[in-house]
């Protein structure tokens, strides 16, 4: 298997804020996830932004995309995207939009299974049509009311397919090694880090604790 890779959730609308984020965890992440509030506060500029400042790191553009999936993503894939997301519950339709944009920008389309009522037939359906990850996200709200994204991952990892699993929710030094030993190719780390007092160090901390698995 390879190493895991480890996405830093930028969830804050401060362009400059996101940038300074970015650039203080950046040797410790290989992912930069631009979240869904982010995004919609900040649009392109954001995402070229940082494709220009760090070529080396993957960008993901969390859409959270609910409709007219190729419409949606191909401007964010166009500014330097490798992975937009795209809703479970928007559809076969709407998810196979996303998967043509990346296709042809050679980069990835991640369905986001949060809420999605069968993960496991939502999973099978849109793999075959060639997605590329599968996001088991456990929503804030759904953590507040103490739901945890294990029981999903299980679910999704022993399908099997040829895709790789992104995991989200409440994601924490404590559990980050239990997420990897579950199949997470993907882990998403937001709050734990960017609520650090020092958010370099607990990137690292992270890395330590996923490369020693």
């Amino acid at each position: 298997m390879a190493k895991p890779l480890i996405q830093m959730a930028l969830d804050s609308l401060d362009f400059d804020q996101t940038v300074g984020l970015a650039t203080l965890v950046a040797p410790y992440v290989d992912i930069f996830e631009i979240g869904t509030p982010c995004i919609k506060y900040n649009g392109l500029n954001l995402v070229k932004e940082l494709r220009a400042r760090f070529p080396e790191k993957l960008l993901l553009v969390d859409l959270k995309t609910m409709d007219a999936g190729e419409y949606e993503a191909t401007p964010f894939y166009a500014a330097g995207a490798d992975i937009c997301t795209v809703l479970g519950v928007s559809g076969l339709a709407t998810c196979a939009g996303v998967i043509k944009a990346a296709n042809a920008y050679g980069a990835e389309a991640q369905i986001d299974l949060i809420n999605v009522e069968d993960k496991v037939a939502c999973a099978r359906a849109t793999a075959d049509m060639g997605a590329h990850i599968m996001g088991i996200h456990t929503g804030l709200d759904a953590q507040a009311a103490g739901h945890t994204p294990f029981a999903d991952l299980n679910d999704i990892a022993r399908l099997g397919l040829n895709v790789r699993i992104s995991v989200a929710g409440g994601i924490k030094p404590s559990t980050v090694q239990d997420v990897v030993r579950a199949g997470a190719n993907i882990i998403v780390v937001g709050a734990a880090i960017y609520g650090a007092a020092s958010p370099a160090d607990a990137a690292r901390e992270i890395r330590e604790l996923v490369d020693a698995v």
